[in-house]
């Protein structure tokens, strides 16, 4: 087997073997969904999330996740952080599904550049304090990366593209949904699906910790 094919196969691999990773309903998804609904900011939260997972993958294939692996105290500390984050997101879906806004159910925010930078801190919370995030990406994909020798930023390439592709298709198929939520009931019932899923998500993280 040639050069080019070897590295052919591992991108191949890593491309598959991210999306079967990245496709997952989790936070960081469910929060590109309603921001590819109401059409906020979705393509600098698409970016953000993308660069996030690059940088991940990167890190991974460098070898980052044996070191953290040697410190577990990390990972406990990060589980009851981004455990507590995800519960107060969920109870902030909970109030909008509760009490639906204007500005919750739209893009109407008056100061758009507060709420652009909010969304981002938002996306990028949802990402780097994920403790799934680093057993996905860092751990699983960085070893798996590693098993490929010198074909293993071959595979992390391929990796990447998984991820640019989904998230993608993630935030602009849903903004393709727009028109299902042009009433106020449409909002409260996936506001109140987001709450579900975040406090389940949040609970099981620090139960786990």
């Amino acid at each position: 087997m040639d050069v080019t094919t070897t590295l052919l196969l591992a991108a191949l691999t890593g491309l598959v073997t991210g999306a079967g990773l990245i496709i997952a309903i989790g936070p960081q998804n469910v929060f590109i969904i309603r921001q590819g609904i109401s059409g906020a900011h979705i393509a600098p939260v698409i970016a953000v999330c993308v660069v996030s997972d690059i940088v991940l993958i990167s890190a991974g294939t460098l070898g980052l996740g044996a070191v953290v692996a040697g410190h577990p105290a990390i990972v406990s500390v990060a589980k009851i952080v981004g455990g507590a984050y995800l519960i107060i997101l969920g109870a902030l879906a909970a109030r909008r599904a509760w009490r639906p806004t204007a500005t919750s159910m739209t893009n109407d925010d008056p100061s758009r550049t507060r709420g652009l930078w909010a969304a981002l801190g938002t996306a990028l919370a949802l990402t780097w304090l994920n403790p799934h995030t680093y057993l996905d990406t860092v751990f699983t994909l960085g070893s798996i990366a590693n098993s490929h020798a010198d074909a293993r930023w071959a595979f992390s390439i391929g990796a990447c593209v998984a991820s640019l592709i989904w998230f993608l298709a993630l935030g602009f198929g849903a903004r393709k949904m727009a028109p299902m939520f042009a009433s106020v009931r449409a909002w409260r019932l996936l506001d109140g699906a987001i709450a579900v899923v975040m406090a389940a998500l949040g609970i099981g993280l620090i139960v786990m910790s």
